[in-house]
């Protein structure tokens, strides 16, 4: 391109530039001259809304000054009110004062003059009173005088002749209605045993004193019995019990007194037949697993019976005690059947009587506790009983008393102990509660009486309580007190020498004088 050309187009770029600046140029000064009238066009109207909103503060001011005005002179006005009010109750309280003031005043005078009366009353009464003594000692000495009686010769001849008529309407009134209440007693009595034994029947099995165990063979026999019968002495060690292995075909007998042990050995041959593994060591192993396993057991049936009797919880110790009871007999009768029966009767008669049911059945199931231990301490099992009773946390007398006095080991203080003693007669006189025939029952109370009857000075002897005490009459003219502890201890020693009995037998020498005389 010639040089020409460029200058041309220098010249251009330069003019353009010029323009382009003065343009801009313009626009700016434009639009500073906008913004000045818009920002004096919003000065403005700021100023005009400060007027305003300055103007509203000074309404608002002036209506807040003068709302608080308005309360505070109703403030004022309500105090002032408050003010008149408790002014008039207290001008209307010191008038109530004064009333009373006033009116004590006048009590206080009324009381004044009473006094003064009284005191003069007093007086007139005391010498009233002196004057009164004085005539009956007069009169008493003229008395005296009349009767040549002295005072307490007089008194002593009065109450003799009240004694003496008293005495005689007493007897007379004891008498008819100590027959009225022996007749409706003993009608009561006789239809509330009726009602219990009617409303109350039970089955009874005589226990045994030996169990058989069946065996699958009778190689079996010489299993048990071991080389050398090492086997039969060591099960018989640990056990307690006899094991007799005769003739009989497929059966082992296992017999005992303890029914506890009989049925610990039972079990535990029948545990070592099945396991078919009979040695010493696997016998003593078997007896202490089966031992625990029936204590468990006993736990388990105490606990069954007390939820039969439906009584209060009782102690575990009780609990096992009556679980024992199980593996107890009575005359071949099983003793805690014979105790839930007891129970049964003596709840149904409590009931009959209106007492309480539920402690009717807890004295009845209670009773005979003493039998689980009776073998392990000195004493009856009344005494036993009660006494483990107490130990394990009875504290109801009514029950303790029912356990020692239902064989009439105490005097009888309470009805629920007559109650268990009617239950325990009816429960074991039952046909068919013990296994004991009629025919042998009778002849060993008779044989009882004999004995007792035998030693001189005994007029009478009667065997009781179902042979378990023997009530012998002394003569008082041929005996002394200390020939009856003789004769008491000597007709113990001839029973336990002579007679052949379960338990225990307690033998009582009555000696006295009596002198009976009815005033009609």
């Amino acid at each position: 391109m010639e040089p020409y050309h460029w200058a041309l187009l220098f010249a251009a770029f330069l003019l353009g530039g010029l323009v382009g600046f003065g343009l801009v140029r313009w626009r700016d000064q434009v639009h500073l001259r906008g913004g000045r009238e818009r920002a004096k066009q919003l000065l403005d109207e700021a100023r005009l809304q400060g007027d305003q909103l300055r103007k509203q503060a000074e309404i608002d001011g002036a209506n807040d000054v003068l709302q608080k005005r308005e309360a505070f002179t109703r403030e004022q006005e309500q105090v002032r009110n408050e003010l008149r009010e408790q002014e008039r109750r207290l001008d209307k309280r010191e008038d109530s004062l004064e009333q009373q003031q006033q009116g004590l005043q006048k009590r206080e005078r009324v009381l004044e003059r009473d006094q003064r009366r009284l005191s003069e009353r007093r007086g007139e009464v005391e010498k009233r009173a002196q004057d009164v003594e004085q005539t009956l000692a007069q009169q008493t000495a003229k008395l005296h005088e009349i009767s040549h009686l002295s005072r307490d010769q007089a008194e002593a001849l009065l109450m003799e002749r009240l004694e003496r008529e008293l005495a005689d309407r007493l007897a007379q009134r004891l008498h008819r209605h100590e027959e009225e209440l022996k007749a409706t007693a003993e009608e009561r009595g006789r239809r509330v045993l009726a009602t219990a034994i009617h409303r109350y029947a039970a089955e009874h099995t005589a226990d045994t004193t030996v169990s058989t165990v069946d065996i699958p063979s009778d190689d079996m026999k010489g299993r048990i019995i071991g080389r050398e019968g090492r086997n039969i002495r060591t099960f018989e060690k640990c056990t307690g019990v006899d094991v007799i292995v005769d003739d009989t075909p497929g059966v082992v007998i296992v017999s005992a007194f303890d029914n506890i042990r009989r049925e610990t050995a039972r079990l535990a041959l029948i545990k070592l037949i099945q396991d078919g593994r009979i040695h010493p060591s696997r016998i003593e192993e078997v007896v202490a697993e089966t031992q625990a396993e029936l204590e468990k057991h006993i736990l388990e049936v105490g606990r069954a019976a007390v939820q039969e009797a439906d009584i209060l919880p009782l102690h575990d110790k009780i609990v096992v005690l009556l679980g024992r009871l199980k593996f107890r007999t009575s005359y071949s009768q099983n003793v805690l059947q014979h105790s839930l029966e007891v129970a049964h009767l003596t709840g149904m008669m409590a009931g009959e009587l209106g007492l309480d049911s539920r402690l009717a059945r807890r004295c009845g199931l209670l009773h005979d506790v003493g039998k689980a231990a009776d073998h392990e301490m000195e004493g009856g099992h009344p005494k036993i009983g009660a006494e483990l009773a107490r130990r394990y946390g009875e504290t109801s007398p009514e029950v303790l008393h029912a356990i020692a006095g239902h064989h009439d080991d105490v005097t009888v203080d309470h009805v629920y102990t007559v109650l268990v003693a009617a239950a325990d007669a009816i429960s074991a006189s039952r046909p068919g509660a013990r296994r004991e025939t009629l025919e042998k029952y009778v002849k060993r109370l008779e044989e009882l009486e004999a004995v007792a009857q035998g030693f001189p000075g005994v007029d009478q002897a009667y065997a009781i309580q179902a042979g378990r005490e023997i009530r012998v009459i002394a003569n008082a003219s041929q005996t002394s007190d200390a020939d009856a502890i003789k004769v008491c201890h000597d007709i113990a020693r001839a029973i336990e020498e002579q007679l052949n009995y379960p338990g225990e037998i307690k033998v009582t020498v009555v000696r006295e004088t009596r002198a009976v005389e009815f005033a009609r």
